[in-house]
């Protein structure tokens, strides 16, 4: 059965979005991201500016494209948990194999152009606000899942727990990751440093669960 019009022109975009983050990484990487202009990046990405502009409304976002897919990870991991399984233990667990997976977004990870990419992120002021909206909607996407697995939770303020519990949930995710991120940076392996990223995350979720009952 061929694809229809639709999904050809939806993985189109999806191609176009992704060649144009890659050029742009690329030049940053290069040459520093204040000094690449968006002309550089439309010649090198083969598109105008114009077309550039409906894809990323901002320069910003050409490099922070490769966080999109983990907008609403913790949302999904929550909505995909089994039966029985409270949502912090379903995160816990979720973070916990993507540091034995050396996942980049857990901040351990020592692949060296990896490591090249988060130097570029952390060390480029506009970056790392830029980086607070894809955190903004990654609570909001959490919030909306956890607004239905409460347990004890419901009433006139089960909707604003939601979004307290998904706040504190994304920001200790943050917090470990960038802590991982640190000792790698400072030339640790991932390896040598898998016990005590496991240990943190236990001791984080842990002090979740102490607060955030109707989800624990």
């Amino acid at each position: 059965m061929s694809e229809s019009p639709s999904g050809l022109r939806e993985r189109k975009r999806q191609r176009t979005y992704q060649a144009i983050s890659d050029a742009a990484v690329t030049l940053f990487l290069a040459k520093g991201f204040d000094a690449v202009s968006v002309s550089e990046i439309a010649d090198a990405a083969e598109v105008s500016k114009p077309t550039l502009f409906r894809y990323f409304p901002a320069k910003e976002d050409m490099a922070l494209h490769r966080f999109a897919d983990h907008e609403d990870e913790a949302a999904r991991v929550v909505a995909a948990r089994a039966a029985g399984t409270t949502p912090l233990d379903a995160l816990e667990a979720h973070f916990l194999a993507g540091l034995d997976a050396r996942d980049p977004v857990t901040g351990l990870c020592d692949d060296p152009d990896v490591l090249t990419f988060h130097r570029l992120l952390y060390g480029t002021p506009s970056l790392v606000a830029r980086l607070h909206s894809y955190t903004a909607r990654s609570e909001e996407a959490l919030a909306a899942r956890l607004a239905g697995a409460a347990d004890g939770a419901a009433g006139v303020r089960a909707a604003l727990t939601a979004r307290l519990a998904a706040g504190q949930i994304v920001t200790t995710q943050r917090v470990l990751a960038l802590e991982n991120w640190r000792r790698v940076s400072l030339g640790a392996s991932a390896e040598s440093c898998l016990a005590t990223a496991c240990e943190d995350a236990v001791h984080g979720f842990a002090l979740l669960r102490a607060g955030l009952a109707p989800y624990a």
